[in-house]
C-alpha cells in the first residue's frame, strides 16, 4: 500500500535523543501542536516573535499554529525548504523545531527557531531539541553553519544558543508596533557545534529520497 513517505520521503525523517523525537507532524500532531499554543508559550511580559501571533485569543493561535506548519510544508522546494518538526516528549507534543535553509546544496547553512507549550518551559527541553537539529544539519546533511537570532531580553533563547557554543553575529533591528527592537543573530560552525555536543542524536530515515527533497544528491562524505 502507498504510503504518504512515498510521496513526501522526508516524513521518514526521525531525530531521537534522550528524551524527545522530533518528526514532521501528522493531523493529530497538528492539533496536539495546536493545543500547546492555545495554552500559551511564553508569559505576558515579553513577545519573543517577529509576528505577533500569540497575542490571539487560544483558538486563533491554535488555528493559527496548524496554518503555519501546513504552509511551510506544502511550500517547501528542495532549493527553499522547511522542516517544521513537532517535539515529542513521552508520547505528547510539547512543541516545535523548524529548520530553514535556502539553497542549501551550496550555502551549507540554516536556520533554527522554535517554541515550547508553557507547562514544559524550564526542564532543559530547548537545549536538547536545538542539539537534535542542530545533529541533523552538521552530521545528517553536512552543513558547514547554523544560524538562530533572539530579541533582547530573551534570556532563554540566548542561553541556549550560547550552551551550544553558538557565536554573536550582529544585530538587526526588527520593529513591534512602533517600537524598535534588536535582534540579535547568533553563528554556530562545525568546530563549535563539535566542541559543545552534549546530547546523543540519532538521525534516522535520511535516504536519498529525503535528501533529494532538502536539495542534496547524496549523504556527506
Amino acid at each position: 500500500m502507498t504510503m504518504l513517505t512515498d510521496y513526501l520521503p522526508h516524513y521518514r525523517i526521525r531525530l531521537r535523543t534522550e528524551r524527545l523525537e522530533l518528526r514532521l507532524p501528522d493531523l493529530d500532531d497538528l492539533v496536539a501542536l495546536a493545543d500547546q499554543a492555545a495554552g500559551g508559550v511564553h508569559g505576558p511580559d515579553f513577545m519573543p516573535f517577529v509576528v505577533p501571533w500569540t497575542d490571539a485569543e487560544p483558538v486563533e493561535r491554535g488555528r493559527a499554529t496548524i496554518l503555519w506548519q501546513l504552509r511551510a510544508i506544502a511550500s517547501s522546494t528542495p532549493e527553499n525548504w522547511a522542516m517544521p518538526f513537532v517535539v515529542v516528549h513521552d508520547g505528547q507534543v510539547i512543541g516545535m523545531q523548524e529548520v530553514t535553509a535556502r539553497e542549501f546544496k551550496v550555502t551549507r547553512e540554516a536556520t533554527t527557531g522554535s517554541w515550547l507549550g508553557l507547562p514544559h518551559h524550564g526542564q532543559g527541553f530547548g537545549t536538547e531539541m536545538r542539539a537534535a537539529v542542530l545533529a541533523l544539519i552538521f552530521d545528517g546533511l553536512g552543513g558547514d553553519y547554523a544560524l538562530s537570532a533572539s530579541f533582547d531580553g530573551n534570556g532563554p533563547s540566548a542561553g541556549v544558543s550560547r550552551k551550544l557554543g553558538y557565536q554573536a553575529d550582529g544585530i538587526e533591528h526588527k520593529t513591534l508596533g512602533d517600537v524598535r527592537r534588536i535582534d540579535r543573530r547568533w553563528r554556530l560552525d562545525r568546530a563549535g557545534w563539535e566542541a559543545h555536543r552534549t546530547h546523543e542524536v540519532a538521525v534516522e530515515g535520511l535516504d536519498a529520497a529525503a535528501l533529494a527533497m532538502l536539495g542534496l544528491d547524496a549523504p556527506p562524505a
